[in-house]
């Protein structure tokens, strides 16, 4: 590895050698350490790590000595140890980056140095790892052709908002992260947006003891954790927003016909919503409107 390392093209204003290299580690198991990754490491002069606590128990479960190699570079000092990369590649180290789990950069820091070192014209390298997001989209069972991936949503606010929304009209399965306390209001707004019946899957723990991957409706998804959080990390995933037939104008009448009957603009929605398997939150904002210009 080490001679595959020196033998790659140099980049410009760098001796022979320096690089970054950006190492994939195992998401839960550390059976997962491909290889590849632990000759990189034994290798690398230079080991920045996101939390070098956890990547020292990697190392030692890997039979690689730390020594003095380990720096710690995260998302608080990230932009202020950059500099202090570049001058360690330029002088010809190998610098291995590694975060607490997956691939640096996803969800995680990395990004930014990957970016400064491509800026600077120098060599940036990656050894691919275990991934939390591909992980959970195949297990899920649901289309895995074309995906998005959404990383965390924003915590609230408009632009929460906004991305929920944007999720109930992508074609596409969805793929995102949130930690185990939100995961049923975030289930709960996703089925409000999305519809009650829209597939999705929760996996939680991915490759270690207790990994489970439960496949239901978002609906029934969003009840099962109303009161309950999940234990461990989780993954959701949601399946596209399917081809509607249903017409702006035909819930708009579906809608009319309801207030004109008595239904609180609430009640009309969710009826509608139900019959016409439109999000509740789609019918809602258009009864709204309706009741308003009616009044």
């Amino acid at each position: 590895m080490v001679a595959l390392l020196r033998r790659r093209d140099r980049g410009e204003g760098m001796t022979d050698g320096g690089r970054l290299v950006l190492v994939g580690t195992p998401i839960g198991n550390l059976g997962d350490l491909a290889p590849r990754a632990v000759e990189v490491l034994r290798a690398a002069d230079v080991i920045a790590a996101e939390d070098t606590r956890r990547t020292r128990a990697m190392l030692t479960h890997a039979d690689v000595r730390a020594g003095g190699r380990l720096i710690a570079i995260h998302e608080h000092n990230e932009r202020a140890s950059t500099r202090d990369v570049l001058d360690r590649i330029r002088g010809g180290q190998t610098v291995a980056y590694v975060t607490d789990a997956g691939m640096p950069g996803i969800s995680d820091p990395g990004e930014r140095l990957a970016r400064a070192v491509i800026d600077a014209g120098l060599v940036l390298e990656v050894v691919p790892g275990p991934s939390a997001v591909l992980h959970a989209l195949v297990v899920s069972g649901l289309p895995a052709a074309r995906f998005v991936f959404e990383g965390f949503l924003p915590r609230k606010g408009r632009e929460r908002s906004e991305r929920i929304a944007a999720i109930a009209r992508e074609p596409r399965t969805v793929v995102l992260f949130e930690s185990p306390h939100r995961a049923g209001a975030t289930l709960r707004e996703l089925a409000d947006a999305c519809g009650e019946a829209r597939p999705a899957a929760l996996a939680r723990e991915l490759t270690k003891l207790h990994e489970e991957t439960l496949r239901d409706s978002l609906g029934a998804l969003a009840q099962k954790f109303a009161a309950t959080e999940p234990r461990g990390e989780v993954v959701l995933v949601v399946g596209g927003a399917p081809a509607s037939a249903v017409t702006e104008e035909s819930l708009a009448a579906a809608l009319t016909a309801e207030l004109a009957g008595g239904a609180t603009v609430r009640d009309a929605a969710a009826l509608v919503a139900q019959e016409l398997g439109v999000p509740k939150r789609q019918a809602y904002d258009l009864a709204l409107r309706i009741s308003d210009v009616s009044s």
